[in-house]
């Protein structure tokens, strides 16, 4: 699903087509030329993470392959205004330590802004955490379930 606005650029929209085809294609070697796609100072949050700088964000993916089994995003949607886009995404991987045999699926999205060489300086991405991570691990998942629960009554 790719949807853009006629008012964005170009140069954005080609942007946003580069780094989600970055994001599909994502190895431990591609890490390598992360700076083809983000600036030297980019600033980057997610829920368990704030850096800035290339080499915070290569540490974040470097240890996204240490501690998961085949991690991959793969883009659902692309909306781009301007200089910057929003693009969904599905993360698919396998935990490493237990339930090694079950494919994991978070559902997020990225708010990316670029830069006039159509370089990303601004990444955030949003996931919720609780439903698509917590729930899902062991110990935490049941007193998590249970908080959910506890919250709707």
């Amino acid at each position: 699903m790719n949807e853009t606005d006629p008012s964005s650029s170009p140069n954005a929209r080609e942007a946003a087509a580069r780094v989600a085809a970055y994001y599909e294609t994502l190895s431990p070697q591609s890490l390598a030329q992360l700076d083809a796609f983000y600036t030297p100072n980019a600033w980057f949050k997610d829920p368990f993470n704030e850096v800035r700088g290339l080499e915070e964000l290569r540490a974040i993916f470097s240890h996204m392959y240490e501690a998961l089994e085949q991690p991959r995003f793969a883009v659902t949607g692309k909306l781009v205004d301007g200089d910057q886009c929003f693009l969904t995404w599905n993360f698919e991987f396998r935990f490493k330590t237990f339930d090694k045999d079950t494919l994991q699926t978070i559902r997020g999205g990225s708010h990316l802004k670029f830069t006039a060489g159509g370089l990303v300086d601004y990444h955030r991405d949003y996931w919720d955490a609780a439903e698509e991570l917590y729930e899902k691990l062991p110990w935490v998942g049941g007193l998590m379930r249970w908080l959910k629960k506890r919250a709707k009554q």
